[in-house]
This record gives C-alpha cells, sequence and structure tokens, in this order.
C-alpha cells in the first residue's frame, strides 16, 4: 500500500508543479511593472475575472473577457499584438494565457499576483 501512496503523492506533485511553473513563451510581470506598461496603448489588456468581480473594482484600462468566455471571445483580439492577462490572484490569468498560446497567439504576458496584488 505504500508503494501506491508514493506513486499517488508524486503524481500530485507533478500536477501541482505543471500549474505553478510558468508555461515556455509566456512573459510573467509584476503589477509593479504593468504600472508603467499601461501607457502603451499598442497592446490588448484583458481581465479574465467574472464580470461582478470586473464591475466591482478592475484596473483602468483592461477589458473584461471572463475566462469560461475566452474561447469564445478570443477572436477579437490580434495575434499581432501582445496580449496582458489579469485576473483576481494570477491563477485564472495563467489558465488563460495557455489557452492563448494554445490558439496561437504569441506575445502573452501574465500579471503576477493579479488585482489583489494591484491594490
Amino acid at each position: 500500500m505504500t508503494i501506491v501512496n508514493g506513486i499517488i503523492i508524486a503524481l500530485l506533485i507533478i500536477l501541482l508543479a505543471q500549474k505553478l511553473i510558468p508555461v515556455k513563451g509566456i512573459k510573467q510581470m509584476t503589477t509593479a511593472q504593468l504600472k508603467n506598461e499601461l501607457k502603451d496603448k499598442s497592446k490588448q489588456y484583458i481581465d479574465v475575472r467574472t464580470l461582478a468581480e470586473f464591475k466591482g473594482f478592475h484596473v483602468p484600462g483592461f477589458v473584461n473577457m471572463p475566462l469560461h468566455q475566452l474561447h469564445q471571445k478570443m477572436g477579437q483580439l490580434s495575434k499581432d499584438k501582445e496580449v496582458v492577462v489579469i485576473c483576481q490572484s494570477g491563477m485564472r490569468s495563467s489558465k488563460a494565457s495557455k489557452m492563448l498560446k494554445n490558439a496561437g497567439f504569441k506575445n502573452i504576458t501574465n500579471i503576477k499576483g493579479g488585482v489583489s496584488a494591484w491594490r
């Protein structure tokens, strides 16, 4: 039984590591760095939180594109421009960044810590 438990623990560690390790080709940026970047109007800024979260508070310049709708709405984004993605803590934006990369977007930046780190 201990070998099975060891295998299960190892698999859980691998799965957790895959969730936390940044994906190759997706840049990571802090909210402090973002404050300087927001002036760059050539970038696309998307907030993947729910509409209710977005209405409650959002970083000026970001457009709401909830994660559960991203697949349908990503056609509104240009693959030629950088996409900067934010959420509440960085988990959903990381998932959104992976979705964008899998859809052929090349220039993606995930905001570490999300809106929570912005405040």
